[in-house]
């Protein structure tokens, strides 16, 4: 099996429900965090830990994305006829990245939208990135756990400590801790109760799994909420060989949540050259309004 993590695969066909009426007939994936889609700071981030093959796993309404990351050829003329040729650079930059497509049929889950993206992955370990998970653009996390990968040869999630209020959220591990931010996991339940919760280290959208969890997700059966969860292939993956936790200190943005996602908005804006002075005195100003 190779040590070197080639390919992405990004769980894209949700139905976003938690951003209704927008994601009615448009892809959350594609809701914009300034003048980016949600989904590209994580293709961008793939990218630049090397990985150069992105398999996204679309479903009904998802098209927007295909085109997202395609040439438009009338939008590059107008550019080009503009003189605007730093944009027409900036919109087409993705577009030179080998990316495939698969439908997910139905929204099974997690696990069963992984296990569409078996053909393309053949092999080979990979990464997961879900998108609306956004990881701040000064940390490496993704880095991180590709150069790690080469050391243990081993599936590895990223972690993170959650409030204990909030693990029925997440999958939780209990892990024995290895070395700097590293665990060796013991087990992982699926959104427990904070009572019944092994610890407070949650997972989170990033992962680097290894070929073989493709046959444990072929015999999974439903799980919580009636969906084929990752969570639980990879309790059945750790009956067979050790996986491997990492510990992220760095800023996370729960862009699913909407909450989360106008959290990211108001940061990335505010580190935007053309915007943070007149957007920060407009938040200042509201802010002063809110007291009055």
């Amino acid at each position: 099996m190779p040590d070197i993590i080639r390919k992405a695969v990004f769980p894209a066909a949700g139905l976003g429900t938690r951003f209704l009426p927008a994601t009615k007939a448009s892809p959350k994936e594609m809701l914009p965090i300034v003048d980016k889609p949600m989904i590209q700071y994580g293709v961008e981030e793939a990218v630049s830990c090397g990985l150069r093959e992105i398999v996204i796993v679309t479903g009904k309404h998802k098209r927007n994305i295909e085109d997202h990351f395609d040439y438009a050829f009338e939008l590059e003329h107008k550019l080009r006829k503009s003189g605007k040729h730093t944009l027409l650079e900036e919109i087409n930059r993705l577009c030179r990245v080998n990316i495939a497509y698969i439908r997910q049929g139905y929204a099974l889950g997690l696990g069963h939208a992984i296990s569409c993206a078996r053909p393309c992955v053949n092999n080979e370990p990979f990464a997961v990135i879900l998108s609306d998970d956004i990881i701040d653009t000064d940390d490496t996390l993704l880095k991180d756990m590709v150069s790690l990968y080469k050391k243990l040869k081993a599936p590895i999630l990223a972690l993170e400590r959650v409030p204990r209020q909030a693990v029925h959220r997440y999958g939780v591990i209990d892990g024995t801790p290895v070395g700097k931010g590293v665990y060796r996991l013991n087990g992982v339940v699926e959104k427990p109760a904070p009572e019944r919760a092994p610890s407070n280290m949650a997972i989170i959208g990033r992962y680097i799994l290894t070929p073989d969890i493709f046959d444990i997700l072929a015999k999974a059966k439903p799980g919580k909420g009636g969906e084929i969860q990752l969570t639980d292939a990879i309790g059945g993956l750790l009956k067979k060989r050790p996986v491997y936790g990492y510990l992220f200190k760095g800023k996370r943005y729960d862009a699913g949540d909407k909450l989360g996602y106008l959290k990211a908005t108001v940061d990335f804006a505010l580190r935007n050259p053309e915007l943070a002075g007149p957007f920060r005195s407009f938040v200042l100003d509201a802010a002063r309004g809110l007291k009055h």
